[in-house]
């Protein structure tokens, strides 16, 4: 079913456009398209088969769980994902254990997180364990994958977040158009 959601999200790139940022929440529109739990399980397995598909060089532990990752979503249908539970847990398990380090600011703990595409996988498969049903969190993590700090504006969203709003854009399109299959 078309929506257009897409289109608002190709508004927020003509604004960081024409602006040089837009502010996260400006992304809450795809809450309502993640109502669907089967478009939220979805853009999860998307997002996290695209953030350990990034080319880096990480090693030892992290370049271990990266591999783990691209095992258990290798061949994944993303119109119809699905990934052997028991394994999505424990490496979920083993994502959060690697970066289960906390800072005490004066407002309180702070997660500190040494590689953002492992938080992303760790995020996409939390959705997809147990809150297919949420579409807050599908909006945090579609926050995380476009956020990007630009010492102008700070955190939010800005020149480099622009494409990957466009690859969101692509998905939805995708997914909508199997939809109507």
């Amino acid at each position: 079913m078309r929506t257009n959601v897409p289109e608002k999200l190709l508004r927020i790139v003509e604004q960081i456009g024409a602006c040089g940022h837009a502010e996260l929440t400006r992304l809450t529109v795809l809450k309502r398209w993640f109502e669907r739990p089967e478009r939220l399980a979805a853009f999860a397995i998307w997002v996290a088969t695209r953030a350990v598909s990034r080319k880096g060089k990480a090693r030892g532990p992290a370049g271990k769980l990266f591999r783990e990752a691209r095992s258990l979503l290798a061949d994944v249908d993303l119109h119809a994902p699905s990934v052997d539970r028991g394994a999505a847990e424990q490496l979920y398990d083993r994502l959060r254990a690697f970066q289960n380090e906390y800072q005490r600011q004066r407002w309180g703990p702070v997660r500190i997180i040494r590689n953002w595409d492992l938080l992303l996988v760790e995020q996409a498969l939390e959705i997809h364990l147990w809150h297919q049903d949420s579409p807050a969190y599908g909006y945090k993590l579609a926050a995380n994958y476009c956020e990007h700090f630009d010492s102008r504006y700070g955190p939010g969203l800005s020149g480099p977040s622009r494409a990957r709003i466009r690859e969101i854009v692509a998905f939805m399109l995708d997914i909508e158009a199997s939809e109507t299959r």
